[in-house]
């Protein structure tokens, strides 16, 4: 899935020149922590973040009397003084996995979206990837449960599970093998919409599969 679909369409931009008073006002009222800063053709120039407000914020440990003043100097200052100049972006061919990834690996919660030009056309956020994955997989929908099966060691696991999911006419949303690990063995979770789970317990077991459910621990009161 690529993250147009899901993507903040035309979102609110600034120019070098926007001051930090007005930065403080835009973040307060869009209830969002990211602007991108762009040029006078829509180039994306910088970054700036509520953090980047907080650390050219005068301390609170100082009187109320000089940070009333140091604001009073701070707030005309240019964007530009305080934005990074350093930044990451997404394409209109980026995809939710590649968003996934680099929101991780860079610890951001936000991304601009640039065509080829370095124009803004978007932004996408960690709520975006939340919500488009809750979407994509029918995550908190009613009848939606997940189900983990053993791997039977049999050729073409998937195949065979989609097949006896589709005779049955079971609605499914994810199927994904994965590789052995520690003492846990290969296994396939299948993600599916439906309020008979019973049902689709059988319907794998019929086919030479074992659900695997949950073990808990004996408690001693």
């Amino acid at each position: 899935m690529f993250i147009t679909q899901y993507m903040t369409r035309n979102p609110v931009t600034i120019s070098p020149e926007t001051t930090l008073t007005e930065v403080r006002e835009i973040l307060k009222n869009g209830k969002f922590r990211h602007l991108p800063v762009v040029d006078k053709e829509n180039h994306l120039v910088g970054v700036v973040t509520d953090r980047d407000l907080r650390s050219a914020s005068p301390s609170s440990v100082l009187s109320e009397e000089r940070i009333k003043a140091c604001l009073s100097e701070l707030d005309p200052t240019p964007v530009s003084a305080i934005m990074s100049r350093t930044f990451f972006t997404l394409n209109p061919v980026s995809t939710l996995d590649d968003a996934l990834i680099l929101l991780d690996r860079e610890k951001i919660g936000a991304l601009p979206v640039v065509d080829q030009e370095q124009r803004v056309i978007g932004m996408f956020s960690m709520r975006d990837l939340m919500g488009a994955y809750r979407r994509l997989f029918g995550l908190g929908e009613r009848g939606s449960a997940m189900i983990v099966v053993e791997h039977d060691g049999k050729r073409k696991p998937l195949s065979r599970i989609a097949k006896v999911l589709e005779e049955h006419s079971i609605r499914f949303t994810r199927l994904i093998r994965t590789e052995a690990e520690d003492e846990v063995p290969e296994r396939i979770y299948l993600r599916v919409n439906t309020y008979n789970v019973s049902a689709v317990h059988h319907a794998l077991a019929e086919a030479g599969f074992s659900v695997v459910l949950p073990k808990f621990p004996d408690f001693i009161g």
